[in-house]
Parts: C-alpha cells; structure tokens; sequence
C-alpha cells in the first residue's frame, strides 16, 4: 500500500505543479488591479482585493481537486506509450493487472518527463478572462470619482515631463544658507525644497522674461539673464508663468534652540555624606548648527537665617573638535569648591547657539550640592520661628532616647507599674511638644499657661448686657474669636504640609505610648524626627536672580525738564482688543461669505487671504491654503470651498475683557446722593 502511494504521488504532484503554473497568472490577473486601487479608496480597493483572493482560493481548490482525481485519464489521452494502463498505476487489483503495473513502471520514466506535464497542464485548463475583467472594471471604478473630485492632483499626475523640462531650461533655482549653519550653497532645477531658516533663494531666468509667484502673494518679475531673491522665513509654495500647473514647495526648518543636560549628579539635590572629599560635574550642551558660548554658573550659600552670603563663579566650558557639542566633566574637591560643613552649592548651565541675529540661550535647571553641618543640641528649636522654651520640654531627640532606654529596660525585669508610669510619662512628653508645634498651624494649647479656657464655659453666663441699637457689634458681644488653622500662620503651603505630617506622627507616637507599647511609637517618632530636620533644611531658598535693571541715566536730559518720549503710567482705558486684528477678522468673515457662493469675490481678496494664511499653525497646512488660494485665483469655482475651511480656522472669538470703566465724581453728584 505504501508503494502504489509513492506512485500516485510521484506522478499526481508534477501534474498539479504544471496546472499551478498554468492558473497562477490569471489568480495574479485578479488580484493585481485591487492593489493598483488602494491609494485611491482603501476600503474599496481592500474589498475588490478580497474578491479576488476568494475566487483564487476557490479556483485553486477546484483544480488540485480535479487534477488529483483524474490523472490517470490525463496520462492515457497525453502518452500512448501507457497503452490506456494508467489506472494501474494507482490500484492494481489481479496479479496480471500488477504485470502490467510493473511493465508501466519500468517504461515511465522514458515516455513521461517535464515536457509531458506542462503539453497535459496545457491542454486540460482553459483561459479565465472573466475575473481579470470584472477586476479591472472594478478597479477603475474605483479611480474614477477619485481622480474626478481631486482636481488639484490630477492636474499634477497630468502634467507631461515635457513641461517640467521646460520650466528647468527657463529657470535655476540658487539657495544659500546662513553661514552660521555651515552648509554649502547650490544651484538646483525647480522642485520642492527644504531649506534653513533665513536662506536666500533666487530664481535666476536663462531664456525669456520669467514671474515667479509665491504663494504668500509676492510676486517676483525676473528678466532674461537677472535673479530675484527672497528670504526663507516660512514655508511658501511658488510658481512661475513659463508652467503655471506646476508648484513647487519650499519648505523651511528653523532653528533649534540648544540641549543642555547635567550628567552628574542625577538628582536635583545631592546630599553629600559626611567625610566626603571630592564631587563629579558632568554637563553637556549640543545644538543642531553650533554653541557658541557655554558656561558653568556656581553659587556658593553660607551661613543661617538672616546671616546667608552668596558667592557667584562663572566659568566657560571648553570646546571641543565638534562645535555642535559641548562635553565636560571634572573631579572637584570640596577645597577647590569652597565648601565647608553647613554649605550649599548651586550650579547650572546656560548655553548660546551660534546664530548671530537671532540666537537661542537654554538654562539648565538648577542643582544643589548640600554638605550637611554638625547637628545642633536641640533640632527642634531652631525648625521654626523661636518661641520661649519652658524648661520641662523635652526635644523630640530625646523623647527617641527615653522610648528606646525604655524598650531596652522592658527585656529585663521591670514592673509592669514602672513600664506604664514610664510609658506614659514620655507620651505626655510627646503631647507637650505636639501642642507646641501645633500652635504654628492655628491650634489653641495650654502649654504656657493653666487656664483651660474657662472662659468658654462663661459664654452663656454673662453678668449684664447692655442695650443693643443699630450700632452694637454682635459678634465682638457674644461671639468667641478663634485663630482658624492656614488662616493665623505666616507659612508657605510647602511648609505647612511639613509641619501637619510632623503633628500627625507625633499623634501615632502618643497613642502607642499611651496604650504601653513603646516599639510601636519609636517608627513615628523617627518619622516626626525627620520632619524637623527637613524644617530646618529648608530654612535656605536659592532663587535665580530676575529684578528688573533700569536705563541708564542719561545726564545731558537729567533735570531739564525735557518729556519728550516719555511713556504716562496711568491706565489705559481700551476695548481690550486690536483694532487692525478685528477689522482684519472682519475682512475674512467677508470674504468667507463670498466664497460660499459664485458671485463676484472682494477688492483685494488674495491680500485677506493671504495675511490669514499666514496665521496658520504648521507648515502642511500653510501650504494646502496657499495652493488654495492660487487656485481660486486661477478661476476654480470647485476649490472655493476648501479656500473657505482655511480661512475659517483662522477666524478665533473675541476675548471677554472685564476692565472698570471710569466715571467722574462732583460736587453736584454728592449733593444729589445726599437729597435721595
């Protein structure tokens, strides 16, 4: 059984290898015209596209059916040397009939090669025009209303190369770049360009008198054998009277400004441990042209409270073989850097491009080095604005120190009396300072005095009330007055987050030593701890220098009495907006409305039009209402409407501006308020 199935494999395969290189054209023949389709609809495209593939399938599918099937009728009608055996090639089913199997099989290699198989793949399938037909027509259905709604870019694909070869052998094009850039200039034939902001472009005519149109509406005659030049400032697409349907871009990338990033050290603020004798700087500037300038500005901050001295350093980084880049690092030592124990370094980089007219200057975001000094005896007492200290208040330190000398004595034989006397005895000390800190944020204590506000209880119990009329104050005679919390501070909102995270660890501490476990209240008495120092830390702010510096005094106008020039400094009572920007808006609403229908457009449109376009946002879209633009110039009635999408994005509401407005105060005015 195995071998009469090699033998109906050897022979059924090359059969349908044949037929599948006689059907593979035409399944391409009805796929090919949906792919030719897809930039026109893809959705479209993709369905005629599956069409195809489907009757593909199901053709292949047929003929590997059929060709497995009838084979042996095939090798009969093709090979007479088989003498019309071939079906005991597959089943013998008598011992005569295998005689004649092995007789067949000793002759078949030479009665049937290659040649063989493609005269039986060729005789047997027929042509399939009628899918490549239907494909094709449902292909240029799908062209059709495209190239039909999409004027523009017919007009485009249409136009022979014969007119592009004319316009080259009337007109070059020379662009130079700004010499800061470093780029070389060229000569080129007309097409789209993209070059550097500020380049000068000129069109320069070889044969005949040339006007180049750009599309920002300036227009450029050029005679035989003279240039015109035009400076790149933004993107703006041009043409020229030798071939009006060809235009061309010119696209225009400005200037970036430069990158400037700190390597070392990673955070914003590095805390350098103590014994720490040296510090790593690593900058780096890089700009797309050239840095011409970069510099490394240190600040060093000395001293507390109202004491702080600043000491400014500027030093220039070095520059390297590539002038675009500006790498730099160094080893400092604490020496070298001025520090001492309780010093902070502030340092960041500013960098400059090369451009000389326009040029770019990036700062780097500010870094501190912070050198820790030696701890104070007291940490608390210095976080915050001083107060008197009665004597039995104990430091939040030291409330850590008996918690921890009381966990210490718990592992030894202490009484369970001694433990919560103890225990609590440092929770009242925790409260005593809880209240202290509190009374920052507004709450009401009596850690500086015994009263415990008994005149709370007297409110409803007063002696005698006078007799009220219109002019008694209510509030100050029954009323009680209570600083609110974030109201009675003088902090900063960053300031008081600090300080109520510290009362609420303070409070968790309190609790655990009230209810006698002291392991439980030593976490947020570290964490009340922490908060402290952090008070104490943020006792010193850098900021960068940004106060206004006057003019100079001129000394040949000082005191002569001489205004001229001079600028009032009273408010100006205005509309709030332009007068020019909303009689410009105006003009668009206009002639937007005009472009809705096929009358006459306004006097001086394409300027409207123009100053409008320029307010776009991107490049692309300047681009597409330029073109626009010089369409409805060209008399397209159909490119009016796309003209009037641009120029309503350009139309923005006006601003609502709510300014006082002023009025004039008599004496008669007063009079008359007083007789009413």
């Amino acid at each position: 059984m195995h071998a009469e199935a090699d033998v109906r494999a050897a022979i059924a395969r090359p059969i349908w290898l044949a037929v599948l290189r006689r059907r593979a054209p035409w399944w391409l023949a009805a796929t090919a015209p949906a792919l030719a389709a897809l930039p026109a609809h893809v959705p479209a495209a993709l369905a005629l596209l599956a069409l195809g593939a489907g009757w593909s399938a199901w053709d292949a599918r047929r003929w590997r059916r059929r060709s497995a099937a009838e084979w042996p009728r095939w090798l009969d009608d093709a090979v007479p040397a088989l003498e019309d055996s071939s079906r005991l090639l597959a089943a013998p089913a008598s011992p005569l009939a295998r005689l004649q199997r092995e007789r067949l099989l000793a002759r078949l290699p030479d009665v049937l090669g290659p040649s063989q198989y493609d005269a039986i793949a060729r005789t047997r399938t027929h042509a399939s025009w009628w899918p490549a037909a239907l494909a094709m027509a449902g292909a240029a259905a799908i062209w059709l209303p495209t190239a039909l709604h999409q004027p523009g870019a017919a007009l485009h694909s249409a136009a022979p190369a014969a007119k592009a070869a004319a316009l080259t052998a009337a007109l070059t094009v020379h662009v130079t770049p700004p010499a800061y850039t470093g780029a070389k200039p060229y000569d080129t034939a007309p097409r789209d360009l993209v070059v550097p902001q500020y380049s000068q472009v000129r069109w320069c005519a070889r044969a005949g008198d040339v006007t180049v149109e750009l599309g920002d509406g300036t227009v450029l005659p050029v005679a035989r054998g003279a240039c015109r030049e035009w400076r790149a400032e933004d993107a703006v697409a041009w043409r020229s009277s030798v071939q009006r349907a060809l235009r061309y871009d010119i696209r225009v990338t400005p200037d970036q400004p430069p990158v400037v990033t700190v390597a070392a050290p990673v955070q914003a603020l590095q805390l350098l441990a103590p014994g720490t004798a040296s510090v790593r700087i690593a900058v780096a500037a890089r700009d797309d042209h050239g840095i011409a300038r970069a510099t490394l500005h240190l600040t060093l901050a000395r001293g507390s409270g109202e004491n702080i001295r600043f000491t400014d350093r500027e030093m220039p980084l070095p520059q390297g073989r590539d002038g675009k880049r500006r790498d730099w690092q160094k080893d400092w030592t604490l020496a070298e850097l001025g520090m001492e124990p309780g010093d902070e370094l502030y340092f960041f980089v500013r960098a400059t491009d090369n451009d000389p007219r326009h040029p770019h200057t990036v700062q780097s975001p500010t870094h501190t080095l912070r050198l820790p000094g030696p701890e104070s005896e007291a940490l608390d007492s210095s976080a915050l604005p001083s107060m008197v200290k009665p004597e039995n208040l104990r430091s939040q330190r030291q409330i850590i120190i008996d918690t921890e000398q009381l966990i210490a004595d718990m592992r030894g034989k202490l009484a369970p009396g001694a433990v919560r006397e103890r225990s609590e005895s440092i929770a009242a000390d925790q409260a005593q300072l809880r209240r202290r800190y509190g009374q920052f944020l507004g709450e009401e204590s009596t850690l500086f005095g015994d009263e415990e506000h008994g005149e709370h209880e007297e409110h409803g119990e007063h002696e005698e009330h006078k007799p009220m009329n219109a002019n008694t104050n209510l509030a100050a005679q029954f009323g009680h007055a209570h600083d609110m919390e974030d109201n009675a501070t003088i902090f900063d909102p960053q300031t008081k987050a600090v300080l109520r995270r510290a009362l609420t660890a303070m409070w968790e501490a309190e609790k655990a030593l009230r209810a006698i476990t002291p392991k439980t209240a030593l976490p947020p008495e570290y964490k009340a701890l922490a908060a402290i120092k952090e008070l104490q830390q943020a006792e010193r702010v850098y900021l960068h220098r940004a106060a206004f510096e006057p003019p100079a005094i001129r000394e040949d106008k000082r005191l002569t009495g001489d205004a001229t020039g001079a600028a009032s400094s009273r408010r100006v009572q205005d509309a709030g907006t332009d007068p020019l920007a909303a009689r410009g808006a105006a003009e668009v609403r206009v002639l937007a409305q005009a472009l809705s229908g096929h009358a006459a457009l306004p006097a001086l449109w394409r300027r409207t039009a123009g100053e409008a376009v320029s307010r776009l946002p991107g490049s692309d879209e300047k681009l597409a209402a330029q073109r626009s633009v010089q369409d409805v110039a060209d008399g397209c009635m159909p490119c009016r409407g796309a003209l009037r999408a641009w120029l309503r994005l350009t139309l923005a509401e006006a601003p609502v501006v709510l300014q006082a407005q002023p009025r004039t105060d008599t004496a008669f005015d007063r009079a008359w308020r007083g007789t009413r």
